[in-house]
């Protein structure tokens, strides 16, 4: 097998199941395992995946790096769905960081008129998707706003969510995988992401299945520093074992749900 046919049978593995062992290819293709991390190596460099030990992940899917308005449309009633379980996690009179995203938003949209909460965020959109909200105290952090992430980041972002103690923290991600944990396309944004979960008590992130199995530079947390999952109903079994034998409670959004 030639070295480009291969690279395509790596291709077609990762988008198919996210990951890939370096072991399990050189036996499928006939080939040494070096000749298995040469080619990883290659394809890394070109952005096709991104290494880790034993293998190489898919790399972070290229929409969260859009414009926000852009991500609100794509996968909108998966989004619906996601949110609609993680706002009937949210508890009466909780401070909640809710971090910039377009499921957080879908969240902010979802959660109960009939309770009430503080939501502290960075993302303008969230706040004003709680605007009718009666029961709900928003607090817009400052900072410089990025409209590509419609976020605030930077250092005024960063000391004042460093003042704030959390109930709960509705975390955003670009990747989510079992090796590796939870990761962002930015260094800012991954900067504020560490903050708040340092700054909260318990961890809540839902995510669309184009996250998992996905990989983006730079490191937000643990698996394990997440309290509450929150997929979707299609979601891999063999991903869904290996997140929970990790800690967090899974929670699957059912396909049926409004």
């Amino acid at each position: 097998m030639f070295t480009d046919e291969r690279h395509e049978r790596i291709r077609q593995e990762l988008a198919e199941n996210g990951r890939v062992l370096a072991a399990e290819l050189a036996g499928q293709f006939g080939v040494s395992e070096d000749t298995i991390r040469r080619d990883l190596r290659e394809m890394a460099k070109a952005g096709l995946c991104r290494r880790v030990y034993g293998g190489a992940l898919a790399v972070s899917p290229a929409p969260d790096g859009g414009p926000l308005g852009e991500r609100l449309l794509a996968g909108r009633d998966s989004k619906a769905r996601l949110g609609h379980v993680a706002a009937g996690l949210v508890k009466e009179a909780q401070t909640i960081f809710i971090d910039a995203g377009s499921t957080n938003v879908a969240i902010a949209r979802a959660l109960p008129l009939d309770r009430k909460f503080t939501v502290i965020t960075n993302s303008p959109a969230i706040a004003v998707a709680l605007a009718g909200h009666g029961n709900c105290t928003t607090i817009l952090l400052g900072g410089v706003f990025n409209p590509d992430k419609g976020a605030c980041l930077g250092a005024q972002t960063l000391r004042e969510v460093q003042q704030v103690y959390a109930d709960l923290l509705i975390l955003g991600s670009c990747g989510l995988s079992p090796l590796v944990g939870v990761t962002a396309l930015d260094w800012d944004e991954a900067q504020i992401k560490r903050a708040m979960v340092q700054q909260s008590r318990d961890v809540l992130l839902a995510a669309t299945n184009d996250k998992l199995d996905t990989v983006a530079p730079f490191r937000i947390c643990e698996i394990n520093d997440i309290g509450q999952l929150i997929l979707e109903g299609d979601a891999s079994p063999a991903t869904i074992r290996a997140l929970r034998e990790m800690g967090p409670t899974v929670h699957q959004a059912d396909e049926g749900a409004d």
